[in-house]
C-alpha cells in the first residue's frame, strides 16, 4: 500500500497546474500546488502499480464511473489542467495508443456498423434528453455569445450551406447524416434535394419518419448503408459532419477518395470534423472502450495529404475549437439536469461515464489538445464557380 501511494503521490504532484487536494484510501489528505484548492479528489480504493503504470487515464476514468474515485469541483478544469502540463502522466498514453492502432488496423464495414450501433443506437430518447430540439450531435456555430444552442446549431447548418454557395436545384449528399437537420434545412431553405447515408438504425428511421411528417419524402432520401457502398449518380454538393473521426486511420484515404468519386466535376464538399492541429489525438483508451469504438482523430497534415491524394482542391480551412468547447459545456449543463433520469434508466456507472466524457472533451478543446476544422473542397480548379471573396460564407439568415 505504501509503495502504490508513494508512486501516485509523486505522479500527482506534477500532474496539474492548478492547486488540488487528494484524499487517499488510508484517509490522509495531501495538497498539491499553491493557493486555494480548486478540485478535491478522493480515492475510495487502492490502485495497483501495474494499472497506474500502464493505462493511468483509462484506469482512473473507469474508477470514476464505478465511484472508486470522487471529484469535488470541475472535472473539465481538472482535465484541462492536466493537458496544460506536458509532463503529466495522465496525458502520456503514447504506448497504449500505438498498441490500439495496431488492434484497430482492420476497420471493416462490419466493424464500422458495430461501432456506430454501439454509440448512436443507445436510443433516440437518450440523446433527446440533452441535445437541442434539432437533435444535432456535433459542434454548433456561435455567431454571438447570447445564442441558444438551438440557434447556434441552425447557424452551423447555414454556415456550411453558405460556404458551399449552394444553388436551388442542386443535389446534396450528406455522409453520416445524423438525425437529418442539415438535409431538411438544405431542402426547405436552399431548394436542394438531399440524400443521406447512416449506419445507425435509430437515425435512419427517425429521418424517414420526419421526412414523411414534413411532406419531404420526395426531396429527402436516406439510406441505411455504408458510405462506401452508395449507388447514386454524382452530386453537386457533399457535406459530412463529424464523420471521418469514425472511419479509422487506415480508411481516411478511402474516405476522401469516396468524397471525390461522389462529386460531379467542379462539385464542392464541406467536410467538418475533429482534427488535431499539431498532432492527432489518435486513440484514447477510455473513449475507445466506452464511447466511440473504432474512433481515430487525425491531424490536419494527415487530412490534407488525403485530400491531395484524392485530387481535391482546398478552398478554405476554418478551425472552430472554441465553438465546440462551448457546445460541450452546454451539453454538459443539459445532461446534468437529466442525470437522475439517465441513472434510473441506464444505471449509475453509465450516467457518470457520460458526465466524465462530456467534461473531458470540453477540456480537451479548451486546452487545444484537439480542434474541429471545416474543410471546403472542390473537385476541379480551386474556387471554380465560387465568388471571388469570402463574404458569401458569412451570409446572415
Amino acid at each position: 500500500m505504501v509503495f502504490e501511494k508513494t508512486v501516485l503521490n509523486k505522479a500527482l504532484a506534477v500532474a496539474f497546474d492548478i492547486p488540488i487536494a487528494v484524499t487517499y484510501w488510508d484517509g490522509k489528505t495531501e495538497k498539491y500546488g499553491e493557493g486555494e484548492t480548486q478540485v478535491h479528489i478522493t480515492f475510495n480504493k487502492k490502485f495497483s502499480f501495474s494499472d497506474l503504470s500502464s493505462m493511468p487515464a483509462s484506469v482512473l476514468a473507469e474508477a470514476y464511473m464505478n465511484e472508486e474515485i470522487e471529484i469535488e469541483g470541475s472535472i473539465q478544469e481538472l482535465v484541462a489542467s492536466a493537458y496544460r502540463k506536458a509532463d503529466s502522466f495522465l496525458t502520456d498514453q503514447s504506448g497504449f495508443g500505438k498498441l490500439m492502432l495496431k488492434l484497430l488496423g482492420n476497420h471493416s464495414q462490419k466493424q464500422s456498423r458495430e461501432d456506430i450501433h454501439s454509440h448512436y443506437d443507445i436510443g433516440n430518447d437518450f440523446y433527446n434528453k440533452w441535445l437541442d430540439p434539432t437533435m444535432t450531435y456535433s459542434c454548433a456555430y456561435f455567431e454571438h455569445e447570447e445564442m441558444t444552442l438551438e440557434e447556434a446549431q441552425i447557424a452551423k447548418v447555414h454556415h456550411i450551406l453558405d460556404k458551399l454557395d449552394s444553388k436551388p436545384g442542386g443535389r446534396l449528399l450528406d455522409i453520416g447524416c445524423g438525425w437529418g437537420t442539415l438535409m431538411f434545412k438544405a431542402v426547405q431553405e436552399y431548394g436542394l434535394s438531399a440524400v443521406g447515408v447512416t449506419l445507425s438504425e435509430e437515425q435512419y428511421y427517425y429521418v424517414r419518419k420526419k421526412a414523411d411528417d414534413l411532406g419531404l419524402s420526395d426531396k429527402v432520401k436516406v439510406y441505411l448503408v455504408d458510405y462506401r457502398d452508395l449507388k447514386e449518380e454524382p452530386f453537386d454538393y457533399i457535406t459530412s459532419v463529424g464523420m471521418f473521426e469514425h472511419v479509422g486511420k487506415e480508411n481516411l484515404e478511402m474516405y476522401f477518395q469516396k468524397v471525390s468519386d461522389y462529386l460531379k466535376p467542379n462539385g464542392r464538399a464541406l467536410i467538418h470534423g475533429i482534427t488535431g492541429q499539431h498532432r492527432g489525438a489518435g486513440v484514447d483508451p477510455f473513449i475507445e472502450k466506452y464511447i466511440f469504438p473504432g474512433g481515430y482523430i487525425p491531424n490536419i497534415a494527415e487530412n490534407v495529404e488525403h485530400i491531395m491524394t484524392a485530387g481535391l482542391q482546398m478552398d478554405d480551412l476554418e478551425p472552430l475549437r472554441r465553438h465546440y468547447q462551448k457546445t460541450l459545456e452546454i451539453w454538459n449543463e443539459n445532461y446534468l439536469e437529466v442525470f437522475g433520469e439517465v441513472e434510473k434508466e441506464m444505471g449509475r456507472p453509465f450516467a457518470r461515464m457520460w458526465t466524465l466524457y462530456l467534461q473531458a472533451c470540453a477540456a480537451s478543446f479548451e486546452a487545444g489538445n484537439i480542434d474541429v476544422v471545416q474543410y471546403l473542397l472542390t473537385k476541379g480548379a480551386s474556387g471554380q464557380g465560387l465568388p471571388m471573396t469570402r463574404e458569401y460564407m458569412f451570409k446572415k439568415h
